[in-house]
């Protein structure tokens, strides 16, 4: 029987900050690691599972594994002197120095084959003699439950409802309060392994893993994916580690590609947005194949068309913004009350409201990515073909209407030009597949409705005074989406229009004409989105900027924009939803798919267009 232990609301405490956090993961699930060995945040055994370590959205009474040199009673843990990953790998190692020694931590979740989600964490003494402390404190059920914990044939049961861990090592422990505590001691040259596996409680107990092994296996795979990833222009490492990143927060039984593998992390410290990314939403994860397709990964586009086309089936008349890993829908989103969120920042909110939004840029962003993939050598499919047929249909039939909008506003609908001007890009990719025979439709009838839409947009979203598009049919205000008019192809680049419009986004909406905030906020009063309280930048806004600046002859002032986001990067490469420019740290859900593409996406762009500007002239 389980044994239940309420507990009780935790207060408001300082986290490190966002950006103090590694990633690893599986591919199916993830962890965020902290400097000081402690690992916040771990759902099992998906990335969209209840957290098993939750601490990261309340205290340590909410969940939390941490490894680390021992240190006398009361006082913090040690931060890691050093951190990397190792090589081109998912594999986290941290580095300690202590009076007596230095101690290294490797942290991996090894590929599931023949087993469920496993989390290794292997000491290895590096020089000296260090005492160590390990304590495993589960909380099953975003931090809520304590599980029933025992000892069976030499290893360690964690038991709740229908989950169970299991830990194994060679070093003995006790439990007390509801955490499994090791203290030991490594040499130079010694390590102690650290094995943590998940199962359905109802199962036989899982077997022990093999942590060398795994070491060596996971080491081999993320290996071999980098080295055939076909980028080599400038800033290698920054992209490899980009497409590293968006590799991990892919689902592999399915294809499907998480925005995030967290929820709630704040857009704004103390605020209230605080929202659920742990699921696929059809635009995150369109823009971020046609990062993995532009560096040669062929067979995630395939495995993403694949769960498009199982997801879709033959009804996107009932299109949903965001789905689950498996293709579900239901996603009901509720807060769970018992977190006080991260640095207070609450409602904690599971599940997702927005999915039932209409947001009418969606079908533009899939067939644009469809129509990459067939460009990049991904086979024909008659089925990709019905789809796209279904979702020109789509938008023939919607268009005309407001919508959502790519923000996921709650404040109303609105006919945001953005929409309107990718429901364009959807017939403009159509057309172009028609006309190159693969695809099967009435090309006068697009070309008409390409005209109908293009003619709207510029009579009804264009201030002709300030010289710029604004944000929706007849409004003042601007919107960092429009940053994407260059890149559609909506209008060319050098259009007057197009650079009035950069222009007059970089100056009101970018802080220090660098970061850019995808719209105004208005910190006293509630604003477009139905919340209060302002925001941080949002880094693939600026992103979007250096790819603006780019595409209207500015390269430039695009690639030291570029530079300056690189720096805002964590030291191991991972970057947030959004950044706070008054603090300086990150915010929001971590690490972001749309961020880690934005950085992808922009050093490809500036790759090929500094590689255009340089090739010689050859006269007729």
């Amino acid at each position: 029987m389980t044994t239940v232990t309420p507990i009780p609301l935790a207060p408001s405490v300082r986290r490190p900050r966002i950006e103090d956090y590694a990633l690893i993961g599986d591919m199916q699930t993830a962890a965020l690691v902290c400097r000081d060995g402690s690992v916040d945040w771990l759902c099992l055994p998906r990335f969209d599972s209840a957290a098993v370590f939750a601490g990261l959205l309340g205290t340590d009474e909410h969940g939390f594994w941490r490894i680390g040199p021992t240190v006398p009673a009361g006082e913090p843990a040690a931060h890691a002197n050093r951190r990397r990953y190792r090589g081109q790998t998912l594999i986290l190692e941290s580095e300690w120095d202590t009076a007596t020694g230095t101690v290294r931590v490797l942290d991996l979740m090894p590929l599931r084959h023949e087993h469920g989600p496993q989390l290794i964490r292997i000491v290895e003494g590096v020089s000296g003699t260090l005492e160590m402390t390990s304590t495993m404190s589960p909380r099953v059920g975003y931090g809520r439950r304590t599980p029933w914990i025992y000892d069976t044939d030499g290893r360690t049961a964690a038991v709740s409802g229908p989950d169970a861990l299991w830990l194994d090592t060679s070093v003995p422990g006790t439990e007390k309060d509801g955490a499994v505590h090791h203290r030991f001691t490594v040499t130079a040259g010694a390590w102690v392994a650290f094995t943590l596996s998940w199962q359905p409680s109802h199962a036989p107990a899982s077997e022990v893993p093999d942590a060398e092994a795994a070491l060596t296996q996971t080491s081999a795979f993320w290996e071999a994916w980098a080295e055939q990833l076909v980028y080599d222009g400038p800033h290698r490492e920054p992209v490899i580690r980009s497409l590293i990143t968006l590799k991990a927060l892919t689902y592999a039984p399915t294809g499907g590609i998480v925005a995030a593998p967290t929820t709630s992390l704040p857009e704004e410290l103390g605020g209230e947005r605080n929202f659920d990314y742990r699921y696929v939403w059809l635009r995150d994860a369109a823009v971020t194949l046609s990062a993995l397709l532009r560096t040669g990964c062929r067979d995630e586009a395939i495995a993403w068309r694949r769960w498009l086309l199982r997801t879709l089936g033959g009804d996107p008349e009932n299109l949903q913004i965001m789905y689950r890993l498996d293709g579900r829908r239901d996603m009901p989103e509720r807060e769970l009350h018992w977190l006080s969120g991260y640095e207070g920042s609450s409602p904690v909110r599971v599940g997702n409201g927005a999915r039932d939004q209409l947001q009418l840029d969606v079908p533009g962003e899939v067939i644009e990515t469809l129509a990459l993939a067939h460009e990049h050598g991904v086979a024909r499919c008659e089925n990709t073909e019905s789809l796209i047929m279904k979702l020109v249909d789509f938008v023939r039939r919607h268009w005309r209407k407001p919508d959502d909008g790519i923000w996921e506003v709650r404040g109303g609908r609105r006919h945001f030009t953005h929409s309107k001007i990718m429901c364009w890009a959807a017939i403009d990719h159509a057309v172009r597949l028609a006309d190159q025979g693969v695809l099967d439709a009435d090309l006068a009838e697009l070309v008409s409705l390409r005209e109908e839409i293009h003619a709207e947009v510029c009579a009804r979203a264009f201030d002709s005074q300030r010289n710029t598009f604004t944000q929706s049919y007849g409004s003042k205000e601007l919107d960092a989406s429009l940053l994407l008019l260059p890149r559609t192809g909506f209008l060319p680049a050098d259009d007057p229009r197009v650079v009035g419009t950069v222009d007059a986004v970089r100056r009101e909406l970018a802080s220090d004409g660098v970061l850019v905030h995808r719209y105004r906020t208005d910190g006293r009063h509630v604003g477009m989105d139905g919340f209060s309280g302002d925001e941080g930048a949002f880094l693939l806004c600026s992103f979007w900027l250096v790819d603006a600046l780019a595409l209207t002859g500015r390269l430039d002032e695009a690639e030291a924009l570029f530079e300056q986001l690189l720096s805002l990067r964590s030291d191991l490469g991972l970057l947030a939803e959004e950044y706070d420019p008054v603090a300086n740290r990150q915010l929001g859900n971590f690490p972001q798919a749309y961020s880690m593409l934005g950085l992808t996406n922009s050093a490809v762009l500036l790759a090929e267009i500094r590689k255009t500007a340089a090739a010689p002239v050859i006269a007729a």
